[in-house]
C-alpha cells in the first residue's frame, strides 16, 4: 500500500496515522481543560484557619484557599509578613473574622496589596461576622484601662457551631457572586457542610449534657460563644483584663473564687504561658486543659467539625476525671 503525503506528519521520516493524531489531540485537549480548571479556581485568602477550613468545605475543588495565620497562633497578634501582601494581591476573595480581631495587622496589608477587589467594601471583601450572633458587645465608654476590649463585641463567635453554619452560608453567597455558573455546586457543598455540623451538634450536646452548668475558668475571653452553646459557666479569667498579663493578686483572687465555687477546670489557649494556669491548678485541684480554639491548633483538628469533636472530648474527659458537677 502506498501512503500519501497527507498521511505523514513530522520530520525525519516519522509517520503517524490519522487515528493516532486524533487520539493525541484528545489527550492534548484534556490536558488543556485540566490546566484551565486549575487556573480557573477562585483564589481565596482567609485571615485564620477557621475561615479557611469552612471555605474549603464550601468551595471544594473550585477554590484554592490559604490562611494567613496558623491555628496555634494568637490571631490578635500576627506578624504582618511581606509574603502576605503577595497573597492578597492575587486574591479574588478575602475572608476575615472582623469585629476588630485583625485590627493590629490586617488593614495595612490590604492597603499595600493594591487589590481593588479586596478593599473594604469591594466585591471580594467578606467580613464573616456580618450575620452571626455576637456576644459581649460593650455598653458605655471604653477606655484603655479596660484592656484590649473589642468595641464591636467578642470576635470568637465561630466557636458556636450555629454561627459556623451562618458563616458557611455567607461564604457560599460570596463564591456565587464571583462565579454564578457554579451556584448549584456551592449550594450542594453548603448543604453537605450544614448537615455535618447539625449532626455534630447532636453528638456534642449529648456529650456535654451531664455537665450543663459546670463552672470553668479560662485564660482569655475566647470561649463565651462555646460556653453559651454547650452549657458551661465561665466564672472568671486568668487575665485580669483582656490582653493584660495576670498579676499575683489577681491570681490569688482567682484561686480563692475557684475554691469557693468548686471549679474543676481551667481552659487555656495554646499560645499562652502555662506557668500561672498550672499554679492555679495546683492550688485548686482543677484540671488545666490546653484547649485549641481554632482549626489546626493541634494536628488532629483538620477541619471545622473536628475542632468541636476534639475540644468536646477533651472537656468531657477532664470534667469526668475531676468529678465535676453543675
Amino acid at each position: 500500500m502506498v501512503r500519501t503525503r497527507s498521511d505523514r506528519v513530522g520530520d525525519g521520516g516519522s509517520k503517524r496515522t490519522r487515528p493516532e493524531l486524533i487520539a493525541a489531540a484528545f489527550v492534548a485537549i484534556a490536558l488543556c481543560a485540566s490546566d484551565a480548571r486549575a487556573q480557573g479556581k477562585l483564589n481565596v485568602v482567609a485571615t485564620t484557619e477557621d475561615m479557611a477550613a469552612i471555605a474549603r468545605d464550601v468551595g471544594g475543588d473550585r477554590v484554592s484557599v490559604e490562611a494567613l495565620s496558623r491555628g496555634y497562633q494568637d490571631p490578635h497578634n500576627v506578624e504582618a509578613k511581606p509574603s502576605f501582601i503577595l497573597k492578597l494581591q492575587k486574591a479574588d476573595l478575602l475572608i476575615l473574622i472582623g469585629r476588630d480581631l485583625e485590627i493590629g495587622w490586617l488593614p495595612p496589608l490590604i492597603t499595600q496589596s493594591r487589590n481593588a477587589k479586596i478593599q473594604v467594601g469591594g466585591p471580594g471583601y467578606l467580613d464573616a461576622s456580618t450575620h452571626v450572633r455576637v456576644l459581649e458587645i460593650p455598653q458605655g465608654q471604653i477606655t484603655r484601662a479596660m484592656g484590649d476590649v473589642h468595641p464591636l463585641g467578642n470576635p470568637h463567635y465561630w466557636l458556636d457551631p450555629e454561627n459556623g453554619k451562618i458563616i458557611a452560608r455567607d461564604i457560599a453567597t460570596a463564591f456565587t457572586r464571583v462565579r454564578p455558573n457554579d451556584k448549584a455546586f456551592f449550594e450542594q457543598r453548603l448543604a453537605d457542610f450544614t448537615n455535618r455540623v447539625t449532626q455534630g451538634e447532636s453528638r456534642w450536646s449529648a456529650a456535654m449534657a451531664p455537665f450543663k452548668g459546670a463552672k470553668v475558668v479560662t485564660y482569655h475571653r475566647s470561649f463565651p460563644n462555646f460556653a453559651d452553646r454547650f452549657g458551661l459557666d465561665i466564672i472568671g479569667y486568668v487575665e485580669p483584663r483582656p490582653g493584660i498579663p495576670p498579676s499575683p493578686q489577681h491570681t490569688l483572687d482567682v484561686i480563692t473564687e475557684m475554691k469557693r465555687q468548686n471549679v474543676k477546670a481551667v481552659l487555656v489557649e495554646p499560645y499562652f504561658d502555662l506557668k500561672t494556669p498550672n499554679a492555679i491548678g495546683r492550688a485548686t485541684g482543677a484540671e488545666v486543659l490546653v484547649l485549641p480554639p481554632s482549626v489546626g491548633g493541634v494536628k488532629e483538628i483538620t477541619d471545622y467539625v473536628s475542632l468541636f469533636d476534639y475540644d468536646i472530648m477533651l472537656i468531657v474527659n477532664a470534667l469526668k476525671k475531676a468529678g465535676a458537677t453543675p
